[in-house]
Formats: C-alpha cells, sequence, structure tokens
C-alpha cells in the first residue's frame, strides 16, 4: 500500500474507535464528506484491504505488450549487444530502433527492459566536480580544440587521431580523422571550420607543442613571444590562443571524447569503415549533421561572433610552414638536407651577405622561396657524398690510425740543431805525408 492509503487506513481506524467523526476525518484527509462516507462503508464491510487501489499489483493499462517487449529485446541481443566497450546504451539502442526498424520506444522504458534481461548496468556514479566554467554567451566567441587518440576503426584499419573541434556556446561540432595530432592535422580542421563558419575569436587548447610552447632563454632575453608554426597561421587570422593546464578545463571537447569513442565507433563498425578517406566522408555526410540535431543548442545571445571569412588565395597563404634560411655568397641556402640554388633576381649577382630568405612549404609538397618579398626561382643541388671508409682500409691495418700523425722530434745531433758558425762535420780531416804527395806528383 502506498503511504497516502495507510494514512487513509489509519484515520478510519481513529473514526471506527470513537475518536473522530467522519466530518473531521474528512478535514484531515482533505475529501469530501460524501467520499470520506464512501470509504467508511469499504472499510466496515472489507477492512483495510478496502482501502487499497484496485489496480495494486495489475500490469499498467499504458504498458507496452509483451509480444512488442520481446521483440524489441531480440534485436537488442542481435544487434546492439556485446561486451560492455561494444553495447548499445539505451538511449543510443532507442535511436536506432526507431530509424532503422520503426519501433519507437522511450529510452527510459528501454532502460528498464534491458536492466530487467541483464543487457545493460548502471554506470559507476562519478566523483565530485569541481564549480564549472560558465558557457560562452555567443557563437564562436570561444571553440575548444583538442587531439583524442583511439583505435577508431578498430581491426579494420590503423589506429589514429581524431581532431575535434566543439563551440563553447552551443555544443556545435567539427570533427577529422587523421593518423596524429600535427601541424596539418590541426590546420586541416581549423580551415575546415573557417570556411564552414567564418573565423572564431578565440582558440581552447591544451600544451601540445603544436599548438603553443614556452618561451626559450633568448626569447625571454629579447621579449619576443615564442610562435609555433600554428600559433603564426593563428595570429594572422587574429585569432587568440589559450592554453588549458589541466583537461577539466576543456571539458565541453573532452566530454565530446567520450561521446565520439562510443558512439562513433559503433556506427563506424556498422559501415565496415576501415580508412581514414572513408571515415572522413562519413563524418562529413552523415555523423556530425546526426550529433550536432542531438547536442547542439541554442546560445544564450544570438550574435555571432565569427569573423568573415578569408578568400581560398588568402586561406593559401595563411596556412603554410614558414622557415628563414640563411643566403651563402654562391646564393645557395640549405633547407630540410636539401641545397637550393637560388637565381637572382634584376641585375643583382653579388651575393646577399648576412642575408635571409624565406622558405614556404605547403601541404602538398609544394614550396616556394621569397627574398624581400620577392619570389624566387631555383633548383635543387646534388648533395655532397659524405667520406666513407673502405672495407679494405678496415682490414688492412689492425689498429686505428690517427687523423693527424704527431709531428717527429728530431735527435739533439741534428744538423738542424746545430749553429750555423760552426763546421757541420764533426769529424777532423787528416792531411797525407808529404813523401806521399811527392811520389804521386812523379808517378802522374
Amino acid at each position: 500500500m502506498s503511504s497516502r492509503e495507510l494514512n487513509r487506513v489509519e484515520v478510519m481506524g481513529r473514526v471506527g474507535s470513537g475518536g473522530l467523526k467522519l466530518r473531521d476525518a474528512a478535514a484531515i484527509l482533505e475529501l469530501s464528506y460524501r467520499q470520506t462516507k464512501r470509504l467508511w462503508r469499504r472499510y466496515r464491510q472489507v477492512g483495510s484491504q478496502g482501502l487499497k487501489h484496485g489496480n495494486a499489483g495489475q500490469p499498467s493499462n499504458r504498458s507496452k505488450g509483451l509480444k512488442l517487449r520481446r521483440r524489441v529485446l531480440n534485436l537488442i541481443r542481435k544487434k546492439y549487444s556485446g561486451s560492455e566497450e561494444e553495447r548499445f546504451g539505451p538511449t543510443l539502442a532507442a535511436e536506432h530502433l526507431s530509424q532503422e526498424d520503426g519501433i519507437v520506444l522511450d529510452h527510459e522504458t528501454l532502460r528498464l527492459w534491458m536492466l530487467q534481461e541483464g543487457l545493460w548496468s548502471r554506470q559507476r556514479k562519478r566523483k565530485k566536480h569541481c564549480q564549472r566554467r560558465e558557457r560562452k554567451a555567443h557563437f564562436g566567441e570561444l571553440v575548444q580544440l583538442d587531439g583524442s587518440f583511439h583505435d577508431w576503426l578498430e581491426d579494420r584499419g590503423p589506429r589514429g587521431c581524431l581532431m575535434d573541434m566543439v563551440d563553447d556556446a552551443t555544443n556545435h561540432t567539427l570533427a577529422r580523422m587523421g593518423k596524429e595530432e600535427t601541424i596539418w592535422a590541426a590546420a586541416g580542421v581549423l580551415r575546415a571550420w573557417i570556411e564552414k563558419h567564418g573565423v572564431p575569436q578565440t582558440l581552447y587548447t591544451d600544451w601540445k607543442n603544436v599548438y603553443k610552447r614556452k618561451a626559450t632563454p633568448g626569447e625571454q632575453l629579447r621579449g619576443e613571444v615564442p610562435l609555433t608554426q600554428f600559433g603564426r597561421m593563428c595570429q594572422k587570422l587574429g585569432i587568440r590562443i589559450i592554453a588549458a593546464s589541466s583537461p577539466q578545463a576543456k571539458g565541453r571537447v573532452e566530454r565530446n571524447h567520450g561521446i565520439h569513442q562510443d558512439r562513433m565507433i559503433k556506427k563506424l563498425r556498422r559501415k565496415g569503415i576501415a580508412s581514414y578517406a572513408a571515415a572522413n566522408e562519413f563524418l562529413e555526410k552523415e555523423y556530425l549533421p546526426q550529433h550536432n540535431r542531438r547536442f547542439a543548442r541554442v546560445p544564450a545571445k544570438p550574435e555571432d561572433y565569427h569573423g568573415r571569412k578569408p578568400k581560398a588565395r588568402e586561406l593559401g597563404q595563411i596556412f603554410r610552414l614558414e622557415s628563414e634560411r640563411r643566403i651563402s655568397n654562391d646564393w645557395v641556402i640549405r633547407h630540410e638536407g636539401r641545397y637550393l640554388q637560388l637565381q637572382p633576381v634584376g641585375q643583382r649577382r653579388y651575393g646577399p651577405t648576412k642575408s635571409k630568405a624565406l622558405v614556404c612549404e605547403w601541404e602538398d609538397g609544394a614550396m616556394e622561396v621569397y627574398y624581400r618579398g620577392q619570389r624566387l626561382t631555383y633548383r635543387e643541388l646534388a648533395q655532397p657524398l659524405p667520406r666513407k671508409c673502405e672495407a679494405d682500409d678496415r682490414t688492412k691495418h689492425s689498429v686505428a690510425v690517427r687523423l693527424f700523425a704527431k709531428p717527429r722530434k728530431p735527435s739533439q745531433d741534428h744538423p738542424w740543431r746545430q749553429d750555423y758558425r760552426k763546421p757541420t762535420c764533426s769529424k777532423k780531416i787528416e792531411m797525407p805525408p808529404l813523401r806521399i804527395v811527392a811520389s804521386m806528383e812523379a808517378g802522374l
């Protein structure tokens, strides 16, 4: 019996013992006098069970049929069940039952059925969360950007990274899948957002070196602001980058990762998608429109804070890698292990002393070189071959030979050490006797 019914039993018992009149019992129960008389008559005839509702313990008149329930549970076992990571939740299963099987059910009804059949278990309660930051009021005022590494394609394809952008005010989402969280991956999803909505005011990222880095000691002494390649692109667009110190600070995009890791993986599995290109096509045409219809919300204020959409030519001049390289006197620069022979502009033939050229690279591999704002043509030179030690040299010599031999020190009696005023020969020459000389002359 319910608490209301137990209260009525107690009041009717007081009426039966003479402690209350029916009029007072009606006031206590907040019922009319006639209804109180009916309850009193039923209580005298049947007892306390007469005040119990007649449908107690019976199935509800609004309950679904047993045949429908069995059909739904069989479909869930066949199509949407599995391990804890693979199975569909009640909300997602209810959506797919409506879209694919034509069965419309409330997700709470489906949750009760799945709990009773052991097809779903209640998730463990989360820990108490800190106070959350208030949402921004305008669309485009703050956009959170982060990469999520996960086994998105499972065993069908390689492990990848999902670059996810979520607007702070509306939860509007744009995502692209790639191999790693690189500069080109971040630039690609940002460019797609700009081409669709315009230039956002602020990006909320983490401290990964792709987005932001700390200043070196030299930059701190010079007072320079450290910029990454991606940071330079955002600076040209007028986008401010804020680096979060914890995952909780950018909780909207982190919670969005959890939704994708549940829903998107199961949808990709059902489509049999096994490559990044097919996954991005599915994201753009099917998944993201459905996701935004399901989870996007109306901003607090209707004004759009996005800037104007730059033209494709302007975006091409922004989304590129720029590096400075010193020019030698023979107009040769070295970049990424390559030697580039520049062609001087006009009549200039002398080498630019201590000058630098700007090397620009695009994602497709195209490269251009600029000097003082002018584009230079170039040709690539062959790299000098490194000097290698032959195998015969290693076998001939059992010990290592020094590259620079130590000079030999002359001995103490070496002629170089003698005084120039002394004779070079130290031995005395003895002259033959005179008689020997005379006989020699007579014989001649």
